[in-house]
């Protein structure tokens, strides 16, 4: 939900596409910011959210890669010190969720769905799972096209089932490369398969 009957401004500007001055993204970054905005509008409309809710979702897609052209190591820094062990190409989430804080937004789940939007959290509710999906399927990207519009194609209604799917193909992409996997994207895929019965290593 909102912080309250009315978005902070940066939000507000934010949903009507009107970036902070202190936006480091080039062109191409923008268009992909403006898919994402796109289908967070289309998916927050068709669940019947309330206009200012469906402006939250638009904004989320404009602001979760407002400082990804950004250099690291002009990032390191002004992230918090419990996430400022991540890998360079995933800073620009918790950095933004910071210079966002510091211009007074509060809105945590909204902060929460930036900082951790490339690697996932257990702490998403529904409009960090959107972007989590948002981010992966909008039309820009070249990769595996007709699988992700079949995934498109059934939001927002199966939102957890697509987050599975999608989350369970990068698991699947870091294991077969014998490459590590985050301990928040474990804690995500956990969240999200909660109540479901253990499998025994002896079966599988």
């Amino acid at each position: 939900m909102s912080e309250g009957p009315e978005l902070h401004p940066l939000l507000a500007e934010a949903a009507q596409g009107r970036l902070p001055d202190w936006t480091v993204a080039g062109k191409k970054r923008r268009e992909h910011m403006e898919r994402v905005a796109e289908l967070l509008r289309e998916w927050s409309t068709s669940r019947s959210e309330s206009p200012i809710e469906v402006d939250r979702w638009t904004a989320l897609g404009f602001l979760h890669d407002v400082l990804r052209d950004a250099k690291p190591k002009d990032l390191r820094g002004s992230v918090p010190a419990s996430m400022s062990h991540l890998p360079g190409g995933v800073l620009h989430g918790p950095a933004a969720a910071t210079r966002l804080r510091e211009g007074g937004v509060t809105d945590e789940a909204f902060l929460t769905a930036v900082a951790y939007h490339t690697i996932g959290s257990p702490d998403f509710g529904v409009v960090g799972k959107a972007l989590y999906a948002a981010d992966f399927l909008e039309p820009g990207r070249k990769f595996r096209r007709k699988w992700r519009g079949g995934l498109r194609a059934t939001m927002p209604e199966g939102l957890d089932a697509v987050v599975r799917t999608i989350l369970s193909a990068r698991i699947r992409h870091l294991v077969d490369k014998k490459r590590p996997v985050r301990p928040e994207t474990l804690g995500f895929w956990n969240m999200l398969v909660k109540g479901r019965s253990w499998v025994s290593v002896s079966e599988v």
